[in-house]
This record gives structure tokens, sequence and C-alpha cells, in this order.
């Protein structure tokens, strides 16, 4: 007997009527879709090149100039811009296109080492008061208003002091003063999620609170830690910089942005071109990296898409 095709009345069609099933696409991961949002930003982009460019000639000090950042020459001293000088010479004839270029190794190195002690031991408090609470919070969120009560740059100048002028303890001191910004924005974020249904479940299936912690609390808490520590490069470069202008920051000769302002700053009328690059260097590194916090805040942020 031959199969019966249906009718085309029939309410159980044959395989030539039935639709195609279409596949679900699957959810875009919120960091990729962080990414797309942040690729967009052109303020942001324009910071990644600013930063990135800064980056290229610290990397690449050595064969962007045929000057050693600390060589001096009587003759040349004070000379303007010009084919052999790009940026011109200092007081001591040494040249400033050269000393920009090391001197960008050594904020970038400032900027990043003081974000990471300041991250890591910021947001290890940040987590232990907002996770367990009680008097354990009430110790340490006092001991960061004590901090935050003074103005930062006048704490790291007491700090220096005690430690003694150098570039490692302008470093450590930097580090120190963010340590408070970072562990308060870590323990409003554990605070709000502390009581989630996924951490509640953990605790009930007996997990460990260590566990609990660097498992389940610390990746839900990225995102504001990420946006933090980039605006906090910015921040670190122009506080190494300030301390350096005090002469408490790196020493001479090393090439530190800060220093060369405050060396150069009593032939601002009679070389300006001292003073103009080190601090057109401060502000275009800080400002690249703010560009690209801001950037960050508003792709990692959900209230801020549209």
């Amino acid at each position: 007997m031959e199969p019966t095709s249906p009718s085309k009345n029939s309410p159980f069609p044959g395989p030539e009527h039935q639709e195609p099933q279409t596949s679900v696409p699957a959810a875009a991961s919120p960091w990729k879709e962080a990414f797309r949002q942040l690729i967009k930003n052109k303020l942001a982009i324009v910071g990644m090149i600013i930063i990135g460019f800064f980056i290229f000639i610290a990397i690449f000090a050595p064969l962007l100039t045929t000057y050693t950042y600390q060589a001096m020459s009587a003759a040349d001293r004070l000379q303007p811009p010009s084919s052999t000088h790009w940026f011109g010479t200092d007081d001591l004839g040494r040249d400033i296109f050269t000393r920009i270029v090391y001197g960008a190794r050594i904020s970038l190195m400032v900027g990043f080492f003081a974000v990471i002690g300041a991250l890591f031991f910021g947001s290890l408090l940040g987590i232990i008061a907002g996770y367990f609470g009680r008097w354990i919070d009430m110790i340490i969120s006092r001991i960061f208003d004590i901090m935050l009560a003074f103005p930062s740059i006048l704490l790291a100048i007491a700090i220096v002091a005690i430690l003694g002028p150098s570039l490692q303890n302008a470093l450590i001191a930097i580090a120190i003063i963010n340590i408070p910004i970072f562990g308060r924005l870590v323990r409003s974020k554990v605070i709000s999620i502390r009581e989630e249904e996924y951490i509640l479940a953990a605790k009930a299936q007996g997990m460990k609170s260590g566990r609990i912690l660097f498992h389940h609390v610390l990746p839900n808490s990225t995102a504001p830690i990420i946006v933090q520590a980039t605006l906090g490069f910015g921040t670190a470069i122009l506080e190494a910089a300030a301390l350096g202008f005090l002469g408490l920051g790196a020493q001479p000769p090393t090439p530190e942005w800060g220093r060369m302002l405050s060396d150069s700053r009593q032939y601002i009328q009679s070389a300006p071109w001292t003073v103009l690059f080190p601090g057109l260097s401060i502000m275009l590194v800080v400002l690249g990296f703010n560009m690209i916090g801001d950037g960050l805040r508003d792709a990692l942020d959900p209230k801020m898409k549209s």
C-alpha cells in the first residue's frame, strides 16, 4: 500500500509543509558588548591613541634619540627648538626631547605600580569590610575616613618626608593615599551583592568565605575597579609630578617630568620651551587616561547605555 500524503485540511502537515526551526542566537558576552561600546566611543579611541603613543616612545626611547638624558653641554644650554634639538635644551645643555621620552618610562612606571599597589590592598580591605561587616567594617571604614580627611597631596608629602625623598618612596606614598579610594568603592559594591541569591546559596552549601570572596564576590565587582584603576593612572602620574616638582620624588639626573618643571620654572620667560614640553606631556597623559576611563565607565555601566 502506498503511503498517503496528508490532505490540505489535515491538522498534521507533512515534512514538506513544516516550517524550518530557527536557532536562537546566543547572548553576547557582557565583556564583548562592553568592548563594542568602548570602540564606538570616539573620545576613548583618542585616549587610547595618546596613551599608545607614550607607551611607544617609552619602550623605544633609545631608538628615538641619539643623546643620553644625562649628557650635558655648556655650549648648548638654553637652545631653542631646532633640527638638532627638537624640543630645545635646558639650563645644563641637556636635550629636552631625550629627557621627555625617557621621562615617559618613569611616569608610566610610577602610575602602573602605584595603581596596582593601591588596587590590591584597597580591594582586599574593601572586600573584607563589606563582606564581614560589624566591627571589622567599622575599623577599616574609620581608617579610610581618617586618610580621606587629609588632602591627598599633603598626606603624600608627609609620607615621603618620613621615608625620605626618592622615586621609590614617592611611588609608595602615591599607592598609600589611593588605597581608601579603591577600598570604599569595593566595599560599597560588596555590600550591594553580598545578599544576592547566589551568595546565599553558596553559604547554604557550606562554601568557605575565602572561596565565596574570590570566586563570586570579587569577579562581580571588577567593572567599577577597572574604571577607577584607569582613572587612577592619570591621578597617580599627576601626583608623582607634583612630588617631583616639590623635590620629593625623583632626584637629579632622573628625567622625571615634574622635576623637569621644577628645574626650569625660573626660565619660564626667557626659555619657555623648557617648561612647555614637560607640562604638555603631563597634560596629554592625564587627559588620555581620563578619556579611556570615561569610555570604560560608559561601556561597563548599564545605566549609561542607550
